[in-house]
């Protein structure tokens, strides 16, 4: 090759470099870094100077963020124009965003019922390498398929070297406390990672690494964008939040966010000083807003605004004409419509079977993605209870686009330890029962599950359980399990304790039964029990002695209230009949509930029947009525007997909702109940209906629900009640 022809190659791959390269390096004028500095729900000032940017003609040539400075750039150079920007955080409810638990009709079955008794948050993983927990309240599910949509990630591969701009993202990796600049990859992700807000969200793994809040270490990149892009000028918004006064530091969250709090501020105040004359630095009036006020995301872009006009005069100076600007804001538009998928393709699953994942996306190769459809279908992956998240991508080219979804295993998986709690207190009884489990998952390809726990208290337990999924869909399944246990039983007559028995049984059972999607199970079961009734004190008023109670029995279960606790909406329905052998008798269990809200106002109902079919029920399977919620005013299980029905409308107000990262409200309720109990074996005077009526504080936390209430029933009983766990 002579070296004319070598020149000739140059000059040619010189000037198609120039026609792809970004048109915004070839703007006249200053090269402009933008800076959007970390704050959390602070940094939705950003939007408000985008705006200014824009109205101005000011164009950049590149952009460094840090935590909500990176979402805010990522769905920038996305393709979302502010005021769409702002339309999309008007629809987002925050506190949803920032809880991961799924709503609980896109919930398997069987975690549903397990986190009843065993509180999710008390979920302890078994690992080669001792116990291990999440490494935040939140995962950040939601968080990142929100990321996902508002970079437009579901019609198309997103990435930062695609972007139209140069784009820094800032982290932290948090066994080394280096910095970490994402300048390619996957945009979502850096932009997830960047916002990890450490012991809130969980860190994001990267290489080897895991990766936290970036403000930790650089909270106002402004090094990072100089040397990115060569710039001249540098246009700084900082949102970073002041420390709290000495006096403000007076509790544990208090002082870990002041010391989140004196390290951002630390580095940003090394990150101000680099700014040179001709830079323009920004700090908005942001007094009043917290980090975690995202509600207040209109007044915040509206500061954000204000402050980028009172340096219009200097940002004027770099505008362009009206014509450079506009083809330089045509680079800035959106990615194309969504694609048509030729397949799906589930990755990255260890012990999880595939098909299962299968069944729960409802994706139809050679049609256009819905979105929509794709976030309720992983919803119910995420809801199976294995994976810490489950994210997905579009890969290949024009005209072959594959939907890649990724569930992540839980790294604590698959083995646990589950925890539970109850405490319950009252003028009249107390009662304590601690309960652990240890659940082992997915011991074979179908999804095999052995369950086995001890509660300890006055209700003791032992059991194991064994659930096997006949098919990979899980549909069908078989479920033997054994148990043993020990209650207390006080007899009451006339108001009055006349006698405590112990109560214990042991028994086995074999079930087959059809999952019902999502909705529910339904269960055939031949079980085997054996009661032994003695008294401890007091009269033998009640039969003694042991029976053996073996029959079938058929159970029916749909549950579709939105929470365990405290629901605002939705229904269930259960029914469970027990037919003995002998036919000495039948057992019909039924309970009802609904759920519906208005505003800040919610009304409950309750429905529920105990009784015989035919012949007598013994004493170990009667009926009760009593305590909290339960005709409130009497004891726990005052009145027992062969016909129960009860009754209760409850109407609760929200008075509070639990911080960011948390899930439940506070609420205040008052219940009317009634209940009558025909054939009664203990407070035989009590004939018709009775009432009852009570007033709560309730509301969800990390150990179970929290209930403090007083009760009065009819006849001018009346009990005052603590209740940590199941009331």
């Amino acid at each position: 090759m002579t070296a004319s022809t070598c020149l000739r190659l140059a000059l040619l791959l010189a000037l198609t470099l120039i026609s792809v390269w970004p048109s915004a390096w070839a703007q006249p004028g200053p090269r402009i870094g933008l800076v959007l500095g970390g704050g959390g729900a602070r940094g939705t000032a950003h939007v408000g100077v985008l705006e200014v940017l824009d109205a101005l003609r000011v164009p950049v040539h590149c952009v460094a963020g840090t935590s909500m400075g990176s979402l805010v750039a990522g769905a920038w150079l996305g393709g979302l124009a502010p005021p769409q920007m702002l339309e999309r955080m008007g629809k987002v409810d925050w506190h949803d965003l920032f809880d991961d638990d799924p709503a609980r009709s896109e919930t398997n079955y069987r975690e549903r019922r397990l986190a009843q008794s065993y509180y999710p948050s008390l979920e302890a993983g078994v690992t080669p390498d001792g116990l291990r927990m999440a490494r935040g309240l939140v995962g950040g599910q939601k968080i990142k398929l929100f990321f996902n949509a508002l970079v437009g990630a579901d019609r198309g591969e997103r990435t930062i070297e695609s972007l139209p701009l140069p784009l820094s993202i800032v982290a932290t990796d948090i066994g080394t406390g280096e910095r970490v600049v994402f300048r390619s990859g996957e945009l979502a992700a850096a932009m997830r990672a960047s916002m990890s807000v450490p012991a809130v969200l969980a860190p994001v793994p990267y290489k080897g690494r895991y990766l936290v809040d970036g403000g930790l270490v650089d909270n106002l990149p402004v090094r990072e964008a100089r040397e990115r892009c060569q710039a001249d000028v540098i246009i700084a918004v900082d949102v970073g939040s002041p420390l709290l006064q000495p006096q403000q530091v007076e509790s544990l969250a208090s002082v870990s966010l002041q010391m989140i709090n004196i390290l951002t501020e630390q580095n940003a105040q090394a990150s101000r000083a680099l700014l040179g004359p001709g830079d323009i630095y920004i700090q908005p009036d942001l007094k009043g807003i917290t980090a975690a006020d995202f509600g207040k995301f209109r007044e915040g872009a509206a500061r954000g605004k204000k402050a980028a006009e009172a340096v219009a005069p200097q940002l004027a100076r770099l505008a362009l004409p009206a014509a450079d600007y506009a083809a330089w804001t045509a680079r800035l538009r959106g990615p194309p419509p969504a694609p048509l998928i030729d397949g799906v393709m589930i990755a990255g699953l260890r012990h999880v079977n595939p098909v299962l994942v299968h069944e729960h996306l409802d994706i139809v190769p050679g049609q256009p993605l819905d979105t929509v459809r794709l976030e309720a279908g992983l919803a119910k992956v995420y809801g199976e209870g294995d994976f810490e998240s489950v994210d997905y991508a579009l890969l290949g080219t024009r005209a072959r686009r594959i939907l890649q979804v990724t569930p992540t295993e839980k790294s604590w998986g698959p083995d646990y330890l589950r925890f539970g709690v109850d405490l319950q207190a009252s003028n009249k009884e107390n009662d304590f029962a601690l309960r652990m489990a240890y659940h082992r998952k997915w011991l074979n390809p179908l999804g095999g599950e052995w369950l086995s726990g001890v509660q300890v208290g006055e209700r003791a337990t032992l059991f194991t359980q064994f659930y096997q999924p006949l098919e990979a869909r899980q549909r069908f399944f078989v479920q033997p399990a054994l148990a043993v246990a020990r209650d207390r039983l006080n007899v009451y007559q006339d108001d009055s304790r006349i006698a405590e028995y112990r109560l214990r049984n042991r028994g086995a059972s074999l079930g087959l039964g059809m999952n019902a999607g999502t909705a529910g199970q339904l269960r055939l079961e031949r079980t085997v029990r054996k009661y032994d009734a003695t008294v401890e004190t007091g009269p033998a008023t009640l039969p003694t002695g042991e029976t053996t109670l073996r029959g079938w029995q058929v159970v029916a279960d749909f549950d579709q209230l939105d929470r365990a606790f405290f629901p605002s909406r939705g229904w269930s329905a259960r029914a469970a009949w027990f037919r003995h052998d002998h036919g000495d008798y039948g057992r019909l269990a039924t309970e009802l509930r609904a759920a519906r809200v208005w505003g800040d106002y919610v009304l409950n109902g309750r429905l529920h029947y105990t009784g015989s079919t035919d012949g007598r029920l013994p004493l170990a399977e009667a009926g009760a009525l009593g305590g909290f919620l339960n005709l409130s005013g009497y004891v726990r299980n005052q009145v027992l007997a062969d016909d129960v029905r009860f009754a209760s409308l409850r109407g609760e107000k929200i008075i509070g909702r639990m911080p960011l990262g948390l899930s439940g409200d506070l609420r205040i309720g008052m219940s009317l109940e009634a209940g009558n109990a025909r054939n009664r074996y203990t407070e035989t005077g009590l004939d018709g209906w009775q009432a009852a009526a009570s007033i709560y504080l309730g509301g969800m936390t990390p150990l179970g629900p929290l209930y403090f209430g007083a009760g009065l029933a009819q006849g001018g009983r009346s009990s005052l009640y603590l209740f940590i766990g199941l009331p």
